[in-house]
């Protein structure tokens, strides 16, 4: 299904609410707040945000499905799914760095908000099902939701590490893809070549 097109002043407020709740750490963010942070008045937030009360839900949803879409389409025509994984990774990553609310919104909520995790659950855990079900990771299926634990936790763990300054993200996007890789039964050697090919870039999210 095609995304909804989404207007200039949509994308400013989500843009200001997802700073918003990113720096402020909670979901609670009120119209007056989102309105001075998006430089636009109270009517434009009522007139562009049906729910307030729901805004948090509304881009958490609205970010999973994008950074899913966006994904898939920049590694499409990349049937390994060690690459797929050692390419989304390394997005991730890249993406945090740049876009450091976004990274920072990740963190703060991916492992407690229901939307976010959803992230995991669609084409992330389809690719460990894939590896498995082709030989190529070392998986039994009842294993399936540890290793997506397993790539959530390491993948947002690293973000975090880049916010804090503590390694760039081309070394946390190659290290967290080499460890994730190896737990899954690929070989040192391969697992770094994998981790080390050359990055499309990120898809538009249009």
């Amino acid at each position: 299904m095609c995304p909804l097109r989404v207007s200039a002043a949509q994308k400013r407020i989500r843009k200001a609410a997802l700073e918003l709740f990113a720096d402020k750490g909670t979901v609670d963010v009120s119209v007056s707040e989102l309105a001075a942070a998006s430089g636009v008045v109270r009517g434009t937030i009522y007139k562009n945000v049906p729910s307030p009360e729901k805004l948090f839900e509304t881009i958490a949803a609205q970010l999973a499905e994008e950074m899913d879409r966006q994904v898939v389409a920049s590694y499409r025509g990349t049937e390994d799914p060690a690459l797929r994984l050692a390419i989304g990774v390394r997005l991730y990553l890249r993406r945090a760095h740049e876009e450091p609310h976004w990274g920072r919104f990740l963190v703060q909520f991916a492992i407690t908000n229901k939307s976010l995790r959803e992230i995991w659950s669609g084409p992330p855990a389809q690719d460990l099902r894939l590896g498995m079900e082709s030989g190529r990771y070392d998986l039994r299926p009842e294993q399936i939701p540890a290793a997506v634990s397993v790539l959530a936790g390491s993948t947002l763990a690293a973000i975090a590490l880049v916010l804090d300054g503590l390694r760039t993200w081309r070394d946390a996007g190659t290290e967290v893809a080499v460890m994730v890789l190896r737990s899954l039964g690929i070989d040192r050697d391969e697992a770094v070549e994998l981790a080390s090919r050359p990055l499309p870039e990120l898809a538009d999210a249009g």
